[in-house]
């Protein structure tokens, strides 16, 4: 056999595994129990809002309620389920959609809810940065559930920002937690984003980015290139190693984004306790974040032509939230962009981002109910 013949073997065997386990998903025990489920699940159905991230993914199910929109905070939570990473570009394509599927079975299964009850599903998912993403996601999602189902994929960002405003798509979001990116909206529906670019392009005011330079400062002082550091027997006794030397071995055995985004506290309290590098490290991570959110504002204008309008700055992530005595990066970005945004109104949801993912699924859907009610009225105005 030729060497071309042995590749093109090769690739088709691979596209069998790769078929198999797309069909395996789709076809899977996960919806067993939907055997053992009555007919209905109520007049109005349920909605589906999913926030999927690099370090996990969480599905809430919600009533399907026509009400108001000043109502939409007291939509009840019917379950909530939690699974792993759901984003394709960091673990493939195959253990995404199991990921995102198993997290959404789960949650109906909670809830005593089948598929055909269903009204809407709102998937906001880190890694959805181009239309082809979310043709895809798309696709996966048909196979799942019925014709009659809405379905919409958007980056997670969206539900991030949903999360602080109710449902309303405008102001500006930033999320720093294993990644980051800042997401805006207009009220008529210009959007814009900054940063996500994942790691090897350079989130580096996410955790990640934070934690990788972190990590570069311990071997960068152990080699004699750069000035010694306190993170360096802090960060050794967290991962419970004895040389810096480790580190390379430690670091590459499995350079997961959450695995090495956790040292995010370590370089927090060494800051905290006067270690200069760890200092710079967290300022030039303020500084990132607070450009990311400047790109976004001054590409929509959401600070109007004087700069001084008030637009909403949703801010999610655990980067954000990660604070040691006097030192809060959350309170440091405010600061930093409220200089030169002074009509900034700082938001820190009440809720989670899938909360914000269902309540975008019932906005969605009720705009276009709302829609197909007054085409039926101009229909009728013209007869």
């Amino acid at each position: 056999m030729t060497p071309e013949k042995e590749k093109e073997k090769e690739k088709e065997q691979d596209q069998v595994v790769v078929d198999a386990g797309m069909k395996r998903y789709r076809n899977g025990e996960i919806w067993e129990f939907e055997d053992d489920l009555g007919v209905s699940d109520g007049d109005h159905g349920v909605l589906l809002g999913v926030d999927g991230g690099t370090t996990s993914t969480v599905c809430i199910c919600m009533p399907m309620i026509p009400f108001s929109h000043s109502q939409l905070h007291s939509l009840p939570t019917l379950a909530r389920a939690v699974a792993g990473c759901s984003n394709h570009n960091s673990v493939g394509d195959i253990a995404a959609r199991e990921t995102i599927e198993q997290v959404m079975a789960d949650a109906l299964s909670k809830c005593g809810s089948k598929r055909s009850s269903v009204r809407a599903v709102c998937l906001a998912v880190s890694g959805v940065n181009h239309p082809t993403d979310q043709q895809r996601i798309l696709s996966w999602l048909r196979d799942i559930f019925p014709s009659h189902v809405r379905l919409y994929v958007l980056n997670d960002a969206v539900a991030a920002l949903s999360s602080g405003t109710v449902g309303k798509l405008h102001g500006c979001v930033l999320i720093s937690g294993t990644g980051s990116i800042a997401y805006g909206y207009t009220e008529d529906g210009k959007e814009a984003r900054s940063a996500g670019a994942g790691p090897v392009l350079g989130d580096w005011g996410s955790a990640y980015g934070i934690a990788a330079k972190a990590l570069t400062a311990v071997v960068r002082a152990y080699d004699g290139r750069g000035p010694s550091t306190m993170l360096a027997s802090s960060i050794l006794q967290k991962l419970g190693l004895s040389s810096a030397e480790e580190i390379i071995a430690w670091t590459y055995a499995d350079p997961s984004w959450a695995r090495i985004a956790a040292l995010v506290p370590a370089v927090v309290i060494c800051a905290e306790a006067g270690d200069e590098v760890a200092n710079n490290i967290l300022l030039e991570s303020v500084q990132e974040l607070a450009s990311s959110v400047k790109a976004v504002v001054d590409r929509l204008g959401l600070c109007g032509q004087d700069g001084k309008s008030s637009f909403p700055l949703v801010m999610v992530g655990g980067v954000l939230t990660a604070h040691r005595g006097s030192w809060d990066i959350g309170k440091e970005v405010i600061n930093c962009i409220s200089k030169q945004f002074p009509g900034v109104i700082p938001i820190r949801p009440k809720v989670e981002p899938a909360v914000g993912a269902a309540w975008l699924a019932w906005n969605f859907i009720m705009k276009e109910y709302k829609e197909l009610k007054n085409d039926e009225v101009n229909y009728e105005r013209k007869m």
